[in-house]
């Protein structure tokens, strides 16, 4: 029922999308042939590197033409979905994420990446941190997806700012000293605010970071016995503390806010914090995109109740089981996951920009070391301190930190924080989402009791 329930979302997920075509021409069937592949990512910028490289370098090496279609993460999700659930089979090697992999690894819809990664004895599978290799593992301890990059979540901070203010950021800072310090420098130069949270609806926009401060805050979506707790104590607190400094001390549009729009508005100086995902920090380093490249400081994710808050996540590279280009795509992903593409990043676009968190080789790169001197070892710590089968102050029914590992979340999600995005939006208020989705979340439940 669950897979069936599954399926029928991904079937009404939105069709016609606008794609944007990278290193060749667009996406469309998969080519017989197996010298052509097409590949579907998410728009972050570690993606945008990989569509700029492939052509001179992996094609130019193995004949293998890469059709990249690059998406928005909310696009992407209803797009992978659709055509990964459906068996649609219009492409070789989709970005998906440490929730999807597991879910979609039970239902068949995946290829064992495993095998391949043994095969390819330059890959050195024992390099990739553990943490990631669990989260992209299936039921049966194969592998189901390679990592490009991992990550956690942690606070990015103007150190300029701050310094102009007379504030010390503490390393690990509650939720509580933020939003007192997000006052104090509200405004500090013509047109920034506060701070920067994602508002942007979807249950891996603004539901990430929404639900690391409501495991923080005692909160969850469901007790170990399925009971819904989206209006409960913990969960309520969290909201309204998370909407009311966004409303009062957060960016312009926040409720249209992702974590792109985040990514801008601190690059740019429009805002003097951001908490996000750590990868973020090797686009805000990088000069010629960065207005505040060397001036960013960086803290542990806040806290209120529990002694860490920080996210657990990989975006992987995953093989759909329709694909008739296995071999060809199997080379596009050993190589976007290796040691060998970290090397090409840093030595075309940076070492600030080279897409970590998920090998241990990599912080012992000097080159890397040096670049990510300000950021390399708070992220490390902040991946291997996740704890995604206890993130909370309670007993969970799923593991996950930022999310609820069943197929019914992707849509529950979503809705949810629909309702919460139109409360940053000031259009209803937390305490009517929050029953709103109570009742959505109390239908999954009954799934599970």
């Amino acid at each position: 029922m669950r897979s069936t329930r599954y399926a029928l979302i991904a079937g009404a997920a939105a069709t016609a999308l606008l794609a944007t075509a990278c290193s060749g021409a667009g996406a469309g069937g998969s080519s017989g042939g197996g010298k052509s592949i097409n590949v579907l990512m998410v728009g972050n910028p570690q993606m945008e590197d990989i569509a700029k490289l492939t052509k001179s370098t992996f094609t130019k090496d193995t004949g293998i033409k890469v059709n990249f279609t690059v998406l928005p993460e909310n696009e992407l999700r209803d797009k992978v979905t659709q055509d990964i659930a459906t068996q649609a089979g219009q492409y070789d090697v989709a970005t998906i994420g440490a929730y999807e992999v597991p879910i979609w690894e039970k239902n068949g819809w995946l290829h064992e990446l495993g095998s391949y990664a043994d095969q390819d004895t330059s890959f050195d599978r024992a390099d990739l941190l553990k943490p990631m290799v669990k989260l992209l593992s299936g039921s049966d301890g194969k592998l189901y997806a390679l990592p490009f990059y991992g990550e956690s979540s942690f606070l990015m901070y103007n150190k300029d700012v701050m310094k102009a203010k007379g504030i010390t950021v503490p390393e690990h800072p509650t939720w509580q000293q933020i939003a007192d310090i997000a006052a104090k420098v509200d405004g500090a130069e013509p047109g920034m605010r506060g701070i920067c949270l994602r508002g942007l609806a979807g249950w891996g926009e603004l539901g990430a970071p929404l639900t690391s401060v409501v495991n923080t805050f005692g909160g969850t979506w469901f007790t170990k016995d399925w009971k819904a707790q989206v209006n409960g104590d913990g969960f309520k607190k969290a909201t309204k503390f998370y909407v009311d400094l966004v409303r009062e001390h957060g960016e312009a549009g926040a409720a249209q806010a992702g974590y792109t729009e985040c990514l801008n508005a601190m690059s740019q100086q429009k805002v003097a914090m951001w908490y996000d995902a750590t990868a973020a920090a090797g686009a805000l380093e990088d000069p010629s995109t960065s207005k505040i490249a060397g001036h960013v400081g960086y803290a542990y994710a806040p806290t209120a109740e529990t002694r860490s808050g920080g996210w657990l996540w990989s975006w992987a590279w995953a093989m759909p089981k329709t694909t008739k280009n296995a071999d060809a795509a199997s080379k596009f992903m050993l190589w976007a996951s290796s040691k060998k593409y970290e090397q090409l990043v840093g030595e075309k676009l940076g070492w600030a920009r080279v897409p970590a968190g998920k090998r241990a080789s990599t912080y012992d790169i000097p080159q890397y070391q040096k670049a990510a001197a300000s950021f390399g070892d708070v992220t490390l710590k902040s991946i291997e301190g996740a704890d995604p089968a206890d993130p909370g102050v309670q007993p969970r029914p799923t593991v996950g930190i930022q999310y609820v590992a069943i197929p019914e979340f992707q849509d529950l999600g979503t809705k949810v924080t629909q309702e919460i995005s139109a409360a940053i939006a000031g259009k209803t208020s937390v305490d009517q989402a929050l029953n709103d989705g109570q009742k959505l979340a109390e239908d999954v439940a009954k799934n599970y009791r």
